[in-house]
C-alpha cells in the first residue's frame, strides 16, 4: 500500500501539488482578511479538493502523452519507469477529473467554470493537435494564464464572492498576481533547462532548445529580478500596512535567489534540476509572505 501511495505521489508531481496548496491557502486567508477562517473551512476544503483533482488530471495527462519523451528527460516518473501501468494512469486521471468537476459544481458555479477553463487549457497544453507545449511562447502563455492569472484572480474572486458576497479585488491581490505571472513565465523557461536532449529529439521547441540554456536561464532571471524589484518599490511607496515586513522579506528572498543562481552549473544536469526545484521554493515563499502579512 505504501509503495502505491508513493507512486501516486510521484505521478501527481509533488511540487505542483504543494504550489496549488500554498496559493489557494494564501488566497483563502487574504479573502478572509486573516479572520473567521474556521467559519469557512468547509469552503476551503472543497476548493482544495477540486483544485488538487484538477492538478492531478493535468499533470497526469501530460505524462500519459509524454511517456516516450519522459523516458529520456524524466526516466524516474512512474510511467517512464514502468512503476505505474498506462491503464492505472488513465483510471487516476479520470477519477481526478470526476472529483474536480463534481466538487467544484457543488461548491459554486463560478468555481466550476473556473476549473473547466483551467482543464481546457491543460488539455490544450499537452494533447495534439494544439499541444501548446511544443513551442516556448504558447507554453509559457498557457502556464502564465493558469498559474499566474486564473489561479490568483479566479480563486480569489471565488473566495471573495462566497465569503464577502462581492467581486472586489484589492490592489495587493493584483500585485501578487502580476508577481506570480512573472514567476510563471520563469517556471516555463526554467523547467525545460534539464530536458533539452529529449525535447530536441521530439521537436519540442522550448526556449532552451531554440536558442540556448543560457538564454532561457537569464531570460527567466531577468523576469524574477524585475518582479522582486517592482514588489520592493510597491512595498515602500504604496503600502501603508507593515511596509517593513514586506520590504525586508522580498530583499531576503531576492538575495536567496541570487544565491540559488550562484550554485547553478548549466553543464551539470543534477545542478540544473536542483536549481529548478529550489526555484519552486521562492514560488511557495511569496504566498507565505502575503499570508503572514495579512495576519500581522
Amino acid at each position: 500500500m505504501g509503495n502505491k501511495l508513493k507512486v501516486l505521489w510521484q505521478f501527481s508531481r509533488p511540487h505542483t501539488i504543494v504550489g496549488s496548496i500554498f496559493s489557494i491557502t494564501a488566497l483563502f486567508c487574504i479573502a478572509c482578511t486573516g479572520k473567521n477562517l474556521g467559519q469557512h473551512i468547509g469552503l476551503y476544503i472543497a476548493t482544495i479538493i477540486a483544485a488538487l483533482g484538477c492538478n492531478v488530471f493535468i499533470v497526469g495527462l501530460n505524462q500519459i502523452v509524454d511517456i516516450k519523451l519522459d523516458e529520456i528527460n524524466k526516466p524516474y516518473l512512474p510511467l517512464a519507469a514502468k512503476t505505474l501501468s498506462l491503464k492505472n494512469a488513465f483510471i487516476i486521471i479520470y477519477v481526478s477529473l470526476a472529483i474536480t468537476l463534481i466538487v467544484s459544481l457543488v461548491t459554486s458555479l463560478f468555481l466550476f467554470l473556473l476549473i473547466t477553463i483551467i482543464l481546457i487549457i491543460g488539455v490544450a497544453y499537452s494533447v495534439p493537435p494544439l499541444q501548446l507545449k511544443k513551442h516556448h511562447l504558447p507554453a509559457a502563455l498557457a502556464i502564465t494564464i493558469v498559474r499566474g492569472f486564473l489561479v490568483n484572480v479566479g480563486m480569489f474572486l471565488h473566495f471573495q464572492n462566497q465569503i464577502n458576497k462581492n467581486f472586489t479585488i484589492p490592489t495587493y491581490v493584483w500585485c501578487l498576481t502580476i508577481f506570480i505571472m512573472a514567476f510563471s513565465v520563469a517556471i516555463a523557461w526554467f523547467k525545460d533547462l534539464p530536458d533539452t536532449d529529449g525535447d530536441n529529439q521530439y521537436h519540442i521547441k522550448t526556449l532552451a532548445v531554440m536558442y540556448s540554456k543560457a538564454t532561457a536561464l537569464y531570460g527567466g532571471f531577468s523576469l524574477v529580478v524585475a518582479a522582486y524589484s517592482c514588489m520592493l518599490v510597491w512595498s515602500y511607496t504604496t503600502t501603508q500596512y507593515n511596509t517593513q515586513f514586506l520590504g525586508i522579506a522580498h530583499i531576503v528572498l531576492l538575495a536567496l535567489f541570487f544565491l540559488n543562481l550562484f550554485f547553478l552549473q548549466l553543464k551539470n544536469q543534477v545542478s540544473i534540476k536542483k536549481f529548478y526545484l529550489r526555484f519552486w521554493g521562492f514560488f511557495f515563499a511569496e504566498y507565505i509572505v502575503f499570508t503572514v502579512w495579512v495576519f500581522l
